[in-house]
């Protein structure tokens, strides 16, 4: 079975809140031989990308190849992942976030919903990047069955629309805990619209005692065009 990628820049219906007013209003309807229709949307956040697998349905259920070195590669997707992780979120309203790991343990991200629905956001972390300090949210589903790349510099966190989220992803670079750190989901200057009430939400405490962006960036040492990994190409 020959399946076939298709890399999209973030669709006007993943993003939500103010975001919209960010995006370049360039949109390009294609509908190919299979009746499918395709809208594509330049996102403000370079680097970061929607991945739309083939996915074969029939009475059975569907089959898709979740991962495949050799088709991504093609695609300049280039990463030597190194590990997998799998998230379970019980519960609606369950936020964890904003994660990212500093320095030479930074990550990039594969991302991808088995079960349920999240809102996923991503802020750009990476001194002298045009969108410095932005952020931008999209839905990840068990029906859409996107993935999300988020590159080494971004802060990344989501929260589930629905209950039994099952949420994993690949990382080109080992956990460590000393690197690990983020930024407040809830930070004021950011204002990221998370779509949810976040009096409700279900927040680790760890999260509830992550520094704000302005205290962040006293030490931050992501540079756009600098961020090192572990692969053939630079980000």
């Amino acid at each position: 079975m020959e399946g076939t990628l298709k890399i999209r820049e973030l669709s006007d219906w993943m993003l939500l809140g103010e975001n919209k007013d960010r995006i370049r209003k360039k949109i390009k309807v294609e509908s190919n031989k299979k009746g499918k229709v395709s809208i594509r949307l330049e996102s403000k956040l370079k680097d970061v990308k929607i991945i739309e697998p083939d996915v074969f349905e029939d009475e059975r259920g569907f089959f898709m190849e979740s991962y495949s070195e050799e088709k991504y590669k093609k695609l300049g997707i280039d990463f030597n992942f190194v590990q997998d992780n799998h998230s379970l979120s019980v519960e609606a309203g369950v936020v964890r976030g904003l994660h990212f790991q500093r320095g030479n343990a930074a990550q990039t991200k594969l991302i991808r919903v088995v079960t349920g629905e999240v809102l996923d956001v991503v802020v750009d972390l990476r001194k002298g990047s045009p969108t410095y300090g932005q952020w931008e949210s999209f839905i990840l589903s068990e029906h859409n069955k996107r993935q999300l790349l988020v590159p080494r510099g971004f802060a990344h966190g989501f929260a589930t629309l629905t209950p039994n989220v099952n949420f994993m992803y690949k990382c080109d670079n080992y956990y460590n805990a000393e690197a690990d750190t983020g930024i407040a989901f809830d930070d004021k200057e950011l204002g990221i619209d998370w779509q949810i009430d976040l009096s409700k939400a279900i927040i680790s405490e760890k999260d509830k005692n992550l520094p704000t962006f302005k205290e962040f960036e006293k030490s931050n040492d992501f540079e756009y065009g600098k961020c090192r990994r572990n692969s053939r190409l630079l980000i």
